[in-house]
């Protein structure tokens, strides 16, 4: 071997031992794989909070419907629409959402998990919401079904507010579905406003 291939085969064996200080430093990327997790449970949280926000808009149509039963023809669709936002919302793995119970909605409407009964029944406080969601109890439902519409127009521009105020830290993906839902809301906010009070 000349001199020149041993400098060389002396370089070669340095780098590797190098390389193999760098890979038992961080092995396997770890560095990266930790914050690829950080960045999944941020993630997931942000989804279970924007869902559990969808999920009391979708409890307050429940009240409100409980109450006024013959909103149902009026409201049932975006109801349908508020529950799927929950479902899509809801991180991976989640519980999917049920079937709704028989009564003034469609039966078989997709509802959130353990959404309450509409057949007949009251709603109790809290119930049919995503845990951690406040609810409005059924009995500060108004009892003029035109004030109860105006009071759900405003619970879905809040509900729209709040989705696009988290979609400002949110992974593009998820900022998309988020500007989506948002709008959803506002649509819903000016539909029950411009349709005024109900006869």
């Amino acid at each position: 071997m000349t001199r020149r291939h041993a400098l060389i085969a002396t370089g070669a064996v340095a780098a590797a031992g190098a390389l193999g200080a760098c890979t038992a430093g961080d092995p396997g990327g770890a560095t990266a794989t930790r914050t690829a997790e950080r960045a999944a449970r941020a993630e997931a949280a942000l989804r279970r909070r924007s869902a559990s926000t969808s999920a009391t808009l979708l409890a307050r149509y429940d009240e409100v419907l409980t109450v006024h039963p013959p909103l149902a023809a009026r409201l049932t669709a975006l109801r349908a629409a508020v529950a799927a936002h929950v479902a899509a919302l809801a991180p991976p793995g989640a519980s999917p959402a049920s079937p709704a119970p028989s009564g003034p909605a469609t039966p078989g409407a997709p509802t959130a998990p353990d959404a309450p009964a509409r057949a007949g029944a009251p709603v109790a406080p809290g119930a049919g919401v995503a845990s951690g969601a406040p609810a409005v109890p059924v009995g500060t439902v108004p009892a003029d079904p035109g004030v109860a519409v105006a009071e759900l127009a405003a619970a879905a521009r809040r509900t729209a507010d709040a989705h696009a105020a988290a979609l400002l830290t949110a992974p593009p993906e998820l900022a998309r579905l988020l500007a989506s839902v948002a709008a959803a809301a506002a649509a819903h906010a000016y539909l029950l406003t411009a349709e005024g009070t109900p006869s």
